[in-house]
């Protein structure tokens, strides 16, 4: 037989999030990925079409364009930029290019669930620092880090407690980072802060030389089976992560779909507005019926539920309504259509009854 790596057997695996079955025939509603429930606007549609007919071609290589948009629209020097298929591949890139065996790589737990896998895959140990209740604990977290530390994760807002972390306390924790260590901002939600306590992240990285910062095209610009992020980072470690990644990863219609999206940014901004709205009813809601809910600035809220974990979710499936389950921990629910927010409030109350 092939002999394989003997530590894959030791992979966590990444749960996607599932759809619900069909509730008497009705519609259903998928909460359980955070995706934008809005299909993609008719020029981007038009952009992704016209970029169709020539794959028969490899994509630019270096999404040159894309990359130039970026630049201009975050006003960023190009050679800080590089583009990936999602912003979960550009960590991993950045992973393998500071950090392999012997190394370690500190995150907050829980938080985004491919960090540990990401990790364990560039043969680097994960170092999980228990969150202080729905947020991350920076002061622990920097007393995690070693010698041996490579990188840092902070994902702000957390997924997937929703929980941001704010200016003064992020500052105040890259000032105690050593210079040659990596701290790797993961801002996938970036575009539904609404607290302006919560910090840019490009303009926080600015003033440091070893912050790389991830955004995605996935969430608030509905792109997320296109598959298309970005870094801004260091030029070092972008030129780096460029050099790791895959060739022609990011296909022709995703950089056409990312460059449309970005001159429509207006309109896309104002679904990203009914999503807001959506997450303020359902927080409001389920902390009527009498639910714990951590300050969100996410597309989506957290419960902590526990034993009751399992038995929540099963209630929602009921409805017609997945949800993302944390075995024994609690639920990270999206916000989405107005109505789904409806058959969630409606299990909530039933559930406080």
């Amino acid at each position: 037989m092939i002999r394989l790596r003997s530590d894959l057997g030791q992979l966590p695996a990444y749960k996607p999030g599932r759809p619900p079955a069909a509730a008497d025939g009705g519609p259903t509603f998928k909460l359980s990925s955070n995706e934008n429930p809005y299909p993609p606007l008719p020029s981007v549609l038009a952009a992704i079409e016209a970029a169709a007919s020539s794959v028969n071609r490899y994509p630019d290589l270096t999404s040159g364009e894309l990359t130039s948009r970026l630049a201009q629209r975050f006003g960023v020097d190009a050679e800080r930029i590089a583009i990936g298929t999602g912003s979960v591949a550009l960590a991993q890139y950045a992973v393998q290019a500071v950090a392999g065996p012997g190394d370690e790589v500190v995150f907050a737990w829980r938080s985004f669930e491919a960090y540990p896998i990401l990790t364990r895959i560039a043969g680097a140990t994960a170092v999980q620092v228990p969150l202080a209740g729905e947020a991350h604990d920076l002061d622990a977290m920097a007393a995690a880090i070693s010698p041996r530390t490579r990188a840092v994760f902070m994902c702000s807002p957390n997924n997937p407690t929703g929980v941001a972390i704010g200016t003064q306390a992020l500052r105040g924790f890259l000032d105690r980072i050593p210079t040659d260590t990596l701290v790797v901002l993961d801002e996938a939600y970036r575009e539904f802060v609404t607290d302006t306590d919560v910090p840019d992240g490009l303009r926080v990285a600015a003033d440091y030389p070893n912050v790389a910062v991830l955004r995605t095209f996935s969430k608030a610009y509905g792109l997320a089976g296109l598959r298309v992020g970005f870094l801004v980072g260091p030029p070092e470690l972008a030129g780096a992560v460029r050099s790791v990644a895959i060739p022609f990863g990011v296909s022709a219609p995703a950089q056409a779909a990312a460059i449309a999206s970005l001159g429509a940014e207006e309109e896309l901004l104002q679904r990203v507005t009914a999503l807001v709205e959506e997450r303020e009813r359902m927080t409001a809601g389920l902390l009527a019926a009498g639910f714990t809910v951590p300050t969100t600035q996410a597309n989506f809220v957290w419960l902590r539920l526990g034993e009751a974990t399992a038995a929540f979710a099963a209630a929602c499936e009921a409805q017609g309504v997945s949800v993302r389950a944390f075995a024994g921990e609690g639920v990270r629910i999206t916000a989405a259509e107005p109505e789904a927010t409806d058959r969630i409030l409606a299990v909530a109350s039933a559930w406080s009854e």
